[in-house]
């Protein structure tokens, strides 16, 4: 008893960067077993970190052999993701454990390109991801992940989608449904429901998370995500600018009076660095993001540069993450994402969905 106990106090002074607080706070540490010869230590993370696992596991083992007395360590280090609570205890969906909104208050802040990072992002670390491309108006998606004009999901049973697949990703988006010559001018609720429509009647397949890219703005497309779709967390995009960060804060705002968990903000187009001379410029300001985190107790989960790299690379289809994996930019799209998912494996577990029932005749 004394060894565990001294066991449990090593694992409450071990605080992963990810995670922020220590595995004991986060609910990471199941079983300890300890006899005379060897201690059996089970450690169970709730976010994908697939980069980080054999440091995090050399860090536990340095944490506790000087307790262990010469005995033998067997730990059991692994991840398993799990569906965290949605808006109102709304139950997940039924093969989608957490839906990730990531949203702008205003256009041009590069919201597209970091959700189609994020996503893969969190790919790259072990995770099973889908992206929906939730604008309905201007779907880019399809441009981003390199899907040639024309791609269509396979439709089954008249009414299901098939998801497309990219770069390891399940997708959906407007843009697979429509032609460049047909111009989308639905109203509002049309609109809703085509957004509805898409998420419930596509076929994902045991998802860990499915990252929303929605549109800018805090309209009828949010609204109706937050009403009637389980969103365990919404990340908001932004550029250090005041105005985009006052249009952020709406965001911010609009998603928390609707219940949803807010897990941070990302700071994009935050330092340009030139490729000449290596000098760092803050061509739209500077500490905005982080001045707006403290306020409204909202973290930067990352700062991303102004990079023309980027820009090119989710243009052509082939975005930074997969492109060059790994490249400075690619590494800060995975951490950013790793702190995303990590921030919502703090949340407490959501319900699960009543499994359908078949009946046979």
């Amino acid at each position: 008893m004394r060894i565990e106990q001294a066991i449990r106090q090593s694992l409450t002074n071990l605080i992963p960067d990810d995670l922020g607080v220590d595995l004991i706070s986060a609910g990471a540490v199941g079983d300890i077993q300890v006899d005379d010869e060897r201690a059996r230590v089970t450690v169970r993370l709730g976010y994908p970190c697939e980069s980080r696992l054999e440091a995090l596991r050399e860090q536990i083992r340095s944490a506790l052999t000087p307790v262990l007395e010469g005995r033998a360590l067997d730990l059991d280090l692994a991840v398993r993701i799990r569906p965290h609570r949605a808006q109102h205890d709304m139950p997940s969906m039924l093969q989608v454990a957490n839906v990730i909104a990531v949203a702008s208050g205003k256009g041009g802040v590069g919201k597209s390109t970091t959700a189609v990072n994020l996503a893969l992002g969190l790919q790259a670390e072990g995770a099973r991801v889908g992206l929906l491309d939730a604008d309905i108006f201007g779907p880019s998606q399809p441009v981003m992940l390199g899907l040639p004009k024309g791609t269509r999901p396979e439709v089954r049973d008249g009414n299901s989608f098939v998801p497309v697949m990219a770069h390891g990703l399940q997708s959906m988006s407007m843009g697979y449904l429509i032609t460049e010559q047909t111009p989308v001018v639905w109203r509002g609720p049309k609109a809703s429901g085509a957004l509805t429509q898409m998420m419930q009647q596509t076929l994902w397949k045991d998802l860990d998370y499915l990252i929303v890219d929605l549109p800018p703005g805090t309209g009828d497309i949010q609204l109706t995500l937050a009403q009637k779709m389980p969103v365990a967390g919404a990340v908001v995009v932004t550029t250090p600018q005041d105005i985009a960060l006052l249009d952020a804060i709406k965001g911010v705002e609009m998603f928390r009076k609707v219940d949803v968990n807010v897990l941070g903000v990302v700071e994009n187009m935050a330092v340009h660095i030139c490729s000449n001379c290596g000098h760092e410029e803050h061509i739209f300001g500077q500490g905005g993001a982080l001045r707006m985190s403290r306020e409204y107790e909202a973290p930067v989960l990352g700062s991303l540069p102004l990079s023309l790299r980027i820009r090119e690379q989710a243009d052509g289809g082939t975005p930074t993450v997969v492109a060059e994996p790994d490249s400075a930019e690619a590494r800060l799209y995975r951490d950013t994402a790793r702190r995303l998912a990590a921030r919502l494996s703090l949340t407490r577990e959501g319900r699960r969905p009543f499994p359908k029932v078949v009946t046979q005749h």
